[in-house]
């Protein structure tokens, strides 16, 4: 599970994530266009700085978690942004968790091996 806190200013499109240019950061050409999509959808491509802290998970959970923060960003900014980021749902976060470790079991759904005698 990743958890990004974004920050939005108007600029020059500049992102940031964890102190680090964006193309330095996420070398994954898809991650990039995955948290690019809300501009892409607004038309606001270019129009604001974004700086970004985000841990836990792994890259592309890390950048749908940045792409839900900045889809929040944009429509606090612009209330007109929301139906076209909600009909595209990126306004719903994705609420898929680890399940916990069950008591007297070796994790979450694995048991211990059982024995007879």
């Amino acid at each position: 599970m990743s958890v990004a806190r974004t920050w939005l200013k108007s600029g020059k499109g500049e992102i940031t994530v964890n102190d680090k240019p964006l193309d330095q950061y996420f070398s994954l050409e898809s991650a990039r266009e995955l948290l690019m999509q809300p501009f892409e959808l607004t038309n606001t491509v270019g129009e604001y700085d974004i700086k970004v802290n985000v841990k836990g998970g792994g890259i592309l959970g890390q950048a749908g978690a940045i792409r839900h923060g900045i889809t929040k960003a944009l429509f606090l900014s612009n209330p007109d942004f929301r139906q076209v980021l909600k009909k595209a749902g990126f306004v719903k976060r994705d609420p898929r968790t680890k399940e916990r470790k069950k008591y007297g079991q070796r994790a979450a759904r694995a048991r211990f091996q059982f024995s007879k005698r």
